[in-house]
């Protein structure tokens, strides 16, 4: 029987952007009641994919500034970057371009980003709507994280709430597929992403 692919997808972004919690909820099944510091062990399951054994391990990152240099050492061998962002957080999404672009394709040239909208519940909650409507903001919309992505060459947007777990399965079923499907359509161009360097 041959080798299980291994399959590596690291989740960035900004501080509080909803990284854990979308972790949290992805493999645990519930929403951590309050704002938990990136504490997600490293997480490891094999999984079927288009009927391949797959190894598919997450890895949990800090956004916070004064982690670049921990949080790169967990980059190299990455197959896949979920590159995250809070819909109701304008900064986080700026920052998407002008920080956390930059630094995966320093350390990791060629592999592929999905960028995702976390926290789309916000949206519709009236408390966020005020609070950013008083900075002149409203929350990111769909057409926005599109134009986004389409700016960052990310391989496609997605949207989730860990909270209510909208759309937060297909995240990672996205992450899973992309990379058996790169994998499957030439083997040498799959081999070639995990080339991630820690400069």
């Amino acid at each position: 029987m041959s080798q299980p692919l291994e399959v590596k997808c690291v989740v960035v972004g900004d501080g509080a952007v909803g990284k854990t919690c979308m972790l949290i909820c992805y493999t645990e099944g519930k929403f951590p009641k309050e704002y938990v510091p990136t504490v997600f062990d490293n997480y490891e399951a094999t999984i079927f994919v288009e009927g391949k054994e797959v190894k598919f391990s997450l890895w949990d990152t800090a956004g916070q500034e004064g982690y670049a240099r921990i949080r790169t050492l967990s980059y190299p061998k990455t197959d896949i970057f979920l590159l995250a962002f809070s819909v109701a957080n304008y900064p986080s999404f700026v920052n998407v371009k002008d920080r956390w672009f930059g630094e995966i394709r320093h350390h990791c040239p060629a592999v592929p980003i999905i960028l995702v909208g976390t926290k789309t519940d916000l949206r519709t909650d009236q408390e966020t709507i005020e609070d950013l409507q008083k900075n002149g903001k409203a929350p990111i919309t769909t057409q926005e994280g599109i134009e986004m992505a389409q700016q960052i060459q990310a391989v496609k947007y997605l949207e989730c709430s860990a909270l209510t777990r909208q759309g937060l399965k297909n995240v990672f079923d996205e992450a899973l597929t992309t990379v058996v499907c790169a994998h499957n359509n030439g083997g040498k161009r799959a081999a070639k992403r995990k080339g991630c360097v820690v400069l």
